[in-house]
């Protein structure tokens, strides 16, 4: 997991279905509260959808980055080179979207929604990267225009879009180094 990385620059390169299928499969071994597993994971594939994926999300990002944005969350960003622009949307060959699934229907209220699903994405990151693919974690402010957009229902909550494929040949990775374990660990 150390070799992994965040990619904003991706081939066009198509993904096999089955590793997306595999992956998310992984992810939905999470723990969850009382076992309820509020997760949704929806998998955008089709060229136009994604476009307006990519719109949609840059609407919210322009607004963000312009009128929102702290200056400091600008300043410590700054070293990624991101800005409101989003192409990855779009090239990017799949593009998963994770809602958190709140009380609807057929499904009782959930405990720890948003830890759950913060754990299944941990989980599916980890099983993208080990099947070869580059990632991305991006989480537009606000979300609720994926609701329309992918046709969910209101009590299905974004939580975060993930681009996945390979990354582009001339993908550049920012240098980031990692806090060293001994800086982020108490043993008591």
């Amino acid at each position: 997991m150390a070799t992994r990385r965040s990619v904003r620059q991706f081939s066009s390169r198509p993904v096999p279905p089955e590793l997306i299928t595999t992956a998310i499969a992984t992810a939905c071994t999470a723990p969850s509260g009382a076992n309820l597993q509020p997760w949704r994971f929806v998998v955008v594939a089709d060229p136009a959808l994604k476009r307006e994926l990519r719109a949609a999300a840059e609407e919210e990002e322009r607004a963000f980055y312009s009128r929102r944005a702290s200056e400091e969350w600008l300043e410590a960003i700054q070293p990624l080179g991101t800005d409101w622009r989003k192409p990855y949307l779009e090239i990017a060959p799949v593009v998963i979207a994770v809602f958190e699934v709140h009380r609807g229907p057929s499904s009782p209220r959930p405990y720890y929604a948003k830890e759950s699903v913060a754990i299944a994405v941990g989980l599916l990151l980890a099983a993208l990267h080990h099947a070869g693919l580059a990632t991305l974690t991006h989480t537009p402010s606000p979300m609720r225009f994926l609701n329309q957009l992918l046709d969910r229902p209101s009590f299905e909550r974004p939580h975060m879009l993930i681009p996945v494929g390979y990354p582009a040949p001339d993908a550049v990775l920012p240098d980031l180094a990692r806090k060293p374990v001994d800086e982020v660990m108490v043993w008591l």
